[in-house]
């Protein structure tokens, strides 16, 4: 552990390890912040009467192309226009069927 600023070869291998990790953790925030996004959708349709599955099943058919991380920030921030998505996904839910 003291050595790790004083000895080279100790240096040297902690800077391997430190990029391993950066390299490994730039694809885990990606990850981790679309899991984050799916959580919030969910919870916001299942307020809705709507499950996350059925609605992006509902995205599809009613053409709406948002992202999960503009919805999710929709969700939060604006949650009347949250609705009006919700309801356009409601109405194409009900075509398809």
């Amino acid at each position: 552990m003291g050595g790790r600023h004083r000895l080279y070869r100790t240096v040297k291998e902690s800077l391997v390890r430190a990029g391993v990790f950066a390299y490994r953790d730039r694809r885990v925030r990606k990850r981790d912040f679309r899991r984050l996004w799916i959580i919030r959708l969910s919870a916001a349709c299942r307020e809705r009467g709507l499950r996350y599955s059925q609605f992006i099943a509902g995205l599809k058919a009613a053409q709406i192309e948002l992202d999960r991380k503009s919805l999710s920030e929709i969700a939060i921030a604006d949650p009347a226009a949250f609705d009006a998505v919700v309801g356009e996904v409601k109405a194409a839910l009900q075509l398809t069927a």
